[in-house]
């Protein structure tokens, strides 16, 4: 393992949850319990990929499409309806992130430093050599192709050609967490987290910063307490943008200037999700906690997950979707955090967030490979 510890060094907690390679250290993971359901989640397919191995796959949906790829490169487009598949494409290489759709493209990273652009049949159309590994799908809008390399760069991309347009860097701390999140881009804008706490602003058409806020501020006395880095994707929801640190916050901030609006005390590396009223988060504990958007004020707090390396949460109308280390799907309770309903996949880890299928379904994806859809009834 290199020393370069800015961009190499993985801390022990960040490597169990980052890559399900078991429970929380320090913390036992907590039993299942038994309850008593108040929905269902009905299976309505399941498909296959290779395995993450030690990488964090992301699946799209995308009009009537599901978007999945594994390690070894083989991207499988299924029917989002049926599951069945109905184009394949090889990147011929190893895959390090992914999968990014938009603009017509299917865009995948490598560890090689690489992204690989193609149609949505498959067809190879370009590829674009970068500084450093691409651990997060890249992401396409507007006609640029916007990919984060592991060394703290965030690169915009022609999409017609992958030509360099534009390129936004900034220095890191000596220590950090690695993380296989990307960005996210809205109207015009990008928004990415940062290690030291940082959630920026720039804008899509050349990079420019637009604002910075402050999610988290390191404290403590060693290099390793002062660790307080975004972990996963910002959320913008309407005029506001949220984001979660480790060792620090979750914190909202006014999404045109970057003003903060609230912020309270909770570590996460999951991720959080965001509905009409209320915030969700997943902290370091696995446990899984409903915030006011509004304010932060707290609603509830879900924990007897504690230790199961819990995933980032999906909010799906009544309920919050999370899956955790076991493949096993939880269905928790908008109102109060009671579990309303529970499955099993294929037994290994889930690792990303579950993605919305429509109102009232969604899709996992296992680190095995397995890419099961279920409706909430």
């Amino acid at each position: 393992m290199s020393l370069r510890l800015s961009h190499a060094l993985w801390l022990a907690g960040a490597l169990a949850v980052l890559h399900g390679c078991g429970s929380t250290p320090g913390l036992k993971p907590a039993e299942l319990t038994e309850f008593k359901p108040t929905a269902e989640l009905k299976p309505l397919w399941q498909g296959g990929v290779e395995s993450a191995e030690k990488y964090v796959f992301y699946p799209r949906a995308v009009g009537n499409v599901v978007y999945a790829v594994g390690a070894e490169g083989s991207v499988t487009a299924f029917d989002k309806a049926r599951g069945t598949a109905t184009a394949h494409a090889s990147a011929e290489e190893r895959v390090s992130g992914g999968v990014g759709v938009g603009g017509g493209l299917v865009l995948l990273g490598t560890p090689r430093g690489r992204v690989l652009a193609f149609d949505r049949e498959g067809k190879p159309l370009w590829q674009a050599q970068l500084t450093s590994e691409v651990l997060a799908p890249p992401e396409a809008q507007e006609g640029i192709v916007v990919a984060r390399t592991g060394d703290g760069r965030i690169y915009g991309l022609d999409a017609a050609t992958g030509k360099n347009r534009w390129v936004y860097q900034r220095s890191t701390p000596p220590l950090s967490v690695r993380t296989h999140t990307g960005v996210v881009i809205t109207q015009g804008g990008v928004f990415a987290g940062f290690p030291g706490g940082r959630l920026v602003a720039l804008a899509l058409s050349n990079g420019n910063i637009g604002w910075e806020g402050v999610v988290a501020l390191p404290r403590g006395t060693t290099e390793l307490e002062r660790v307080a880095d975004v972990t996963s994707l910002p959320v913008v929801d309407g005029k506001q943008v949220c984001a979660a640190a480790y060792q620090g916050r979750v914190a909202c901030f006014e999404g045109s200037r970057g003003t903060l609006l609230w912020a309270r005390d909770v570590s996460s590396i999951a991720g959080i999700a965001t509905d009409a009223r209320h915030l969700y988060v997943t902290d370091d504990r696995s446990a899984v906690q409903a915030l006011d958007k509004s304010s932060g004020a707290s609603i509830w707090r879900q924990d007897k997950l504690a230790g199961r390396n819990v995933s980032g949460p999906l909010a799906l109308g009544r309920h919050v979707v999370v899956g955790d280390f076991e493949g096993y799907v939880h269905l928790i309770s908008r109102e109060d955090g009671a579990f309303a309903a529970r499955v099993e996949t294929d037994g290994s880890a889930i690792l990303a967030p579950p993605i919305a299928l429509d109102a009232a379904s969604f899709l996992v994806q296992t680190r095995a490979g397995g890419v099961y859809a279920f409706t909430v009834q």
